[in-house]
């Protein structure tokens, strides 16, 4: 999760030492060779990797280091999510024989130790960038011209020979009447209360993984969402599988609908405990009480007043830097990485295309990011895991294609009485037997899915995967297990052939 260490996550290649003998020739006309604005993930490993190599780099950040994921993303909601799986533990653990008292959750304890490491790793990101070399400056920059960037917190101009965007994204909100009463997710990890009555709005990663880890912490929480299933873009299975799992928990899906009001009650209605709630209207006209409204309508590149037009440099209608193979503008000295440019928001795919800018720019050693089989999670309970192609992906693309799909309770469920059902799938093509795309919602799936991710991108095939000896009793283990698809698709002459049942 933190840029700290090293080389992550780059497989094949390769980076010469650094050598200051060979940094970037002086230029008397720039104060920096390389200007970096924005302290996010992309941005420190940019910074740090291009001092390494003898640059003179300059990296400006308005708020804290660490950006979206380390400070308001995904390192304080995934210590949320463990502070939200600790309930059922409990009751797991008297299942197992364990007599425990009653246990209590104090939510402002939460958020200090929150905050506590939230520090920390800021702390780290710093002395990072000074142990490199990197001067940092706490300021907004902007953009003036092609090569100069102003500092507004002194004013100061400086001159640079490169720059690189590297300011993330932030909340969409669209407008409706009451809106500046809902939180957004850099602000719910720093509410003063609980919310006992929570409403969401969306259903993507942040709504949906926001919505599970509130729930098991206690909220009565109801989900409000524009489409007709959660998580756009995901595999249909895993979809279907992940409604059912939060419906059971007792969470409120409310599909093709969308909020269009709030507004705060101002007296007890109905008894003390109403006074300051926020009533929320839906354009289907529900009604709803909430203690706290979270605006997860998804998120959109943080272009604004950065001065890209007095720089000439290129923009897609959302705002998004439009870039090329190698993070290159319009403008060949200004680059851009990460969420800014709305291709795969994700924090290491903005970490890897950081050390690509830097290797290829400033170490001589040019290489482009490989986009293909990204692997990621949804923090959920049960986890989501998913890389490569979903089926209705791969049937668009291939003539045929063979689903692997298995639903099991774990064994832990043999003792707890828990009756969630794991959901492992594996999209092959049929002719190669090559695996397009492995989805699973079990528990720990981001752990099985990084792992397996290596599998697809090297082009395994179904046959590789049943010649692994399986480790018992496990979760993978199900995975390599499988030998018979459960359904076959041709599209040649739009046939579904079911070749087994026996693994549903």
């Amino acid at each position: 999760m933190s840029d700290t260490n090293g080389l992550q996550g780059l497989r094949g290649v390769s980076r010469p030492a650094a050598d200051a003998s060979e940094s970037p020739p002086r230029d008397p006309e720039f104060d920096v060779d390389l200007f970096v604005i924005g302290g996010g993930s992309g941005g420190v490993r940019a910074a740090r990797v291009s001092a390494g190599y003898g640059a003179r780099v300059m990296l400006a950040e308005e708020y804290r280091l660490g950006g979206t994921c380390v400070i308001r993303g995904c390192v304080p909601k995934k210590l949320f999510v463990y502070a939200s799986r600790f309930c059922s533990a409990f009751d797991d653990a008297t299942a197992f024989g364990w007599h425990l008292q009653v246990p209590r959750f104090d939510w402002p304890s939460l958020v200090a130790a929150k905050d506590r490491e939230i520090a920390r790793l800021e702390r780290l990101y710093g002395e990072g960038q000074e142990r490199a070399g990197v001067e940092v400056v706490r300021s907004r920059a902007v953009l003036e011209d092609d090569h100069t960037v102003r500092l507004l917190e002194d004013g100061r101009r400086v001159r640079a020979r490169t720059i690189l965007i590297a300011t993330g994204a932030r909340p969409e909100l669209p407008p409706f009447d009451g809106i500046e009463l809902g939180i957004t997710s850099d602000d719910v990890f720093d509410m003063k209360t609980f919310p006992r009555k929570l409403v969401i709005g969306g259903a993507g990663y942040i709504a949906m993984e926001f919505a599970g880890l509130f729930a098991a912490l206690g909220s009565d929480v109801s989900v409000v969402c524009r489409g007709s299933n959660v998580l756009r873009g995901f595999d249909e299975d895993v979809r279907q599988a992940m409604t059912g799992s939060y419906t059971n928990r007792g969470i409120k899906l409310m599909f093709c609908d969308s909020i269009c009001r709030l507004k705060r009650r101002t007296g007890a209605v109905g008894g003390g405990d109403n006074a300051g709630r926020i009533d929320v209207t839906t354009e289907q006209g529900a009604r709803l009480v909430a203690d706290q409204v979270l605006l997860a309508f998804g998120r959109v590149p943080n272009t604004g007043s950065l001065g890209l037009d007095r720089a000439g440099v290129k923009t897609a209608a959302d705002g998004a830097i439009i870039v090329d193979a190698n993070s290159r503008t319009n403008i060949g000295n200004i680059y851009a990485v990460g969420d800014v440019s709305n291709q795969f928001n994700l924090t290491p795919v903005a970490i890897r295309e950081g050390h690509a800018f830097a290797d290829t720019v400033f170490g001589k050693n040019a290489w482009q990011v490989d986009y293909s089989n990204i692997p990621t999670a949804v923090f959920s309970s049960p986890e989501i895991g998913t890389v490569g192609l979903t089926e209705l992906e791969a049937r668009a693309q291939y003539a045929e294609v063979d689903i692997y799909k298995v639903r099991f309770r774990p064994l832990k469920a043999a003792v707890t009485g828990d009756c969630e059902a794991s959901l492992l799938k594996v999209v092959v093509e049929s002719n190669s037997d090559r695996i397009l795309g492995i989805h699973i919602f079990a528990h720990e799936a981001s752990e099985l899915i990084q792992m397996l991710a290596v599998a697809v991108g090297s082009g395994a095939t179904m046959k590789d995967l049943m010649s692994v000896m399986a480790v018992h009793p496990t979760v993978g283990e199900e995975i390599v297990a499988m030998r018979t698809p459960t359904v076959r698709y041709d599209r040649r002459d739009a046939s579904a052939a079911l070749v087994s049942s026996a693994a549903d």
